[in-house]
């Protein structure tokens, strides 16, 4: 190795310790504040670990908070995994390094409320790097955040797109319609025909600012969450609520469950590379229901999130 090669080695060792270090400071301060919110339960934290001869080897701490006031079940969880071989949902877009060896870390999170009035909500921020044969290490970044409404209202849909474009601008105003269509497409039930929810931004495979700049944009995204979020939680967690809006609450849960065990990418990365499963499932819904062809009654707030809120749309059309 050459004194140059040395160098770079070294680079990169330091950089992908900074992308954990930021992520765990993400997790906690995210965690913190959700504690605040609820004022009732508190996050579990559950180390876990990844021993040597397992598929996977790594570690991780998974925080799940459960009965509380505002969330029923708010799940987030770091992980820093690596294997011998890139799983086949890592190199959909990557052929090239199919069979690679690799590292991924990152922070997913999903909050389920108790109001149904209150959105779901999914964030997700992560770095996978990968070493081909003979080759030198590819960095790249995914992520983005999701807004999962069972009654839809359009002042929460503009501010959550707001904020998403806002963390995006520093980096080019091409990136948010990018963002906001890939999240749109990805987010898609194709065995429904219908959206999961109103969306967001995503992004995969992203590396094309650079290492400093894609991992600038991965800050942006994930410091962003919080304001994106919490002002429609303290909005809406006061609204009255019965039985009906509980029971068409779990129904829609159904869709959220359908969407991340047939098409997830994240859930089948992490089943097929012989990740933790408790903390992979760490999404779901304490409950869901699902009903034989329920239609929603004409003119009804049921019906409006079918016909005004889930197809897509510009949500910041107008707006400033």
């Amino acid at each position: 190795m050459n004194a140059s090669s040395g160098m770079n080695a070294v680079a990169a060792v330091a950089d992908l310790e900074a992308v954990r270090a930021y992520l765990q400071g993400l997790q906690h301060s995210i965690t913190e504040a959700i504690e605040r919110t609820d004022g009732q339960a508190v996050f579990l934290a559950d180390a876990w670990r990844k021993e040597p001869g397992e598929p996977l080897q790594g570690e991780g701490l998974t925080k799940i908070l459960e009965g509380g006031a505002v969330f029923e079940r708010a799940g987030c969880g770091f992980s820093h995994v690596r294997g011998a071989k890139l799983p086949p949902s890592a190199t959909q877009h990557r052929p090239e390094l199919a069979g690679a060896p690799f590292e991924a870390m990152g922070v997913s999170l999903v909050f389920h409320p108790r109001n149904p009035y209150v959105p779901t909500v999914h964030m997700n921020v992560r770095m996978i790097a990968a070493t081909p044969a003979g080759g030198e290490p590819v960095c790249w970044f995914g992520g983005g955040m999701d807004l999962t409404p069972y009654y839809g209202f359009e002042e929460d849909a503009v501010h959550f797109h707001r904020s998403c474009r806002d963390a995006l601008a520093p980096y080019g105003p091409q990136l948010h319609p990018r963002f906001k269509q890939w999240c749109d497409e990805y987010f898609f039930l194709k065995h429904r025909n219908e959206q999961r929810g109103v969306g967001g931004i995503f992004f995969d495979d992203f590396a094309e600012l650079g290492f400093e700049r894609s991992f600038a944009l991965l800050r942006s995204v994930g410091d962003a969450f919080l304001g994106a979020y919490l002002p429609i939680v303290e909005r809406r967690r006061g609204m009255a609520h019965g039985q009906r809006e509980r029971d068409f609450q779990l129904y829609r849960r159904g869709r959220y469950v359908e969407f991340n065990l047939v098409w997830d990418r994240g859930t089948h990365f992490g089943l097929q590379s012989g990740g933790r499963t408790e903390s992979i499932l760490l999404s779901m819904p304490p409950l869901a229901s699902w009903a034989y062809q329920q239609t929603p009654e004409p003119g009804s707030p049921e019906e409006a999130l079918y016909l005004h809120f889930l197809p897509r749309r510009d949500w910041l059309k107008g707006a400033v």
